[in-house]
């Protein structure tokens, strides 16, 4: 996640980190931009362990996928990053077109 914290740094984008979205539900975006409801989040589906990640279990993917639509349908733009992302350079390209 540092990665994408240095891209918004140097796109000299106001951000905040651990955004509570939702009035009810706990869920946080990792990275929100509220004013614009633009919301990037990194996805670890990657271990070192080789284990299954929350990201890739059936239970953690299908919580991504309501808090992800429980977002939309609070007007919010998600997007979403995993590491091989942030290394061929596609994330710092779309959170650049996003804005």
């Amino acid at each position: 996640m540092g990665q994408i914290k240095l891209i918004l740094l140097n796109l000299k984008i106001d951000f905040v980190t651990e955004y509570k979205f939702h009035p009810v539900r706990k869920w946080r975006f990792d990275f929100a931009i509220p004013d614009s409801k633009i919301a990037i989040e990194y996805e670890g589906v990657f271990n070192p362990d080789n284990e299954v990640s929350r990201h890739t279990h059936v239970i953690g993917f299908t919580n991504d996928c309501e808090k992800y639509n429980e977002a939309a349908l609070l007007g919010w733009k998600v997007l979403r990053f995993t590491a091989l992302h942030l290394q061929n350079g596609v994330a710092f390209r779309q959170i650049e077109q996003i804005l």
